[in-house]
């Protein structure tokens, strides 16, 4: 069985920018958000799921996931998003595990999981390894307002509906900061990366 690398961390810090470095040392990368929209698309287990907690409301009139519905239900409210995390999170790990073993029966030693929610769904504990990758709350509203072409403001109200960086450091086994000085954080992700092919 290929040993598990779970990757998590707040919008912003960088966790797609490691998956790149991971991905082009020849370590497989799931990533756990493109999993789930491309499990949106009806029909779809994951899209009745939400129907059925969340109502007829989230569901645009050609039968797809009204996104902006969504995230006005769970913007900025605690326990609807907690609600969609239960509902979603498992079918997606289900996935997610899924794929691993396919990457294991290919042979691969290793996979990475890109997943903001690894620590919410509890799959953290199955893995191997807990990678948090976090940043200064400002650098991160800068790339999110440049990634995302939206304002400072709609930036910052993302940031701050996030958890804290301590939430991710608290399940990690390493966590690596992602400040703005790439060389320092590529010559970690190196160093970071060696150590995973000795697992």
């Amino acid at each position: 069985m290929a040993k598990i690398i779970g990757i998590t961390g707040p919008s912003g810090a960088g966790k797609s920018l490691l998956c790149e470095y991971i991905s082009k040392a020849g370590i497989p990368c799931i990533n756990a958000d493109e999993l789930y929209h491309s499990m949106l698309i009806p029909p779809s287990r994951c899209l009745e799921a939400i129907k059925n907690t969340f109502g007829d409301g989230v569901i645009a009139p050609d039968g797809t996931l009204d996104r902006r519905a969504l995230s006005a239900c769970v913007f900025n409210n605690e326990s609807k998003l907690e609600l969609l995390n239960r509902t979603v999170l498992p079918i997606v790990i289900e996935e997610v595990k899924k794929i691993i073993d396919t990457l294991s029966r290919d042979g691969h030693p290793a996979v990475a999981v890109d997943a903001p929610t690894l620590i919410e769904s509890g799959f953290y504990l199955e893995c191997d390894k807990v990678i948090a990758v976090i940043a200064p709350e400002e650098t991160r509203i800068e790339r999110i307002e440049e990634r995302d072409g939206i304002s400072h403001e709609l930036a910052e109200l993302r940031t701050n509906a996030q958890k804290p960086n301590a939430f991710y450091e608290s399940a990690a086994d390493i966590t690596l900061i992602n400040d703005g000085k790439l060389s320092s954080f590529e010559a970690c992700a190196r160093e970071l990366i060696n150590d995973l092919k000795k697992l």
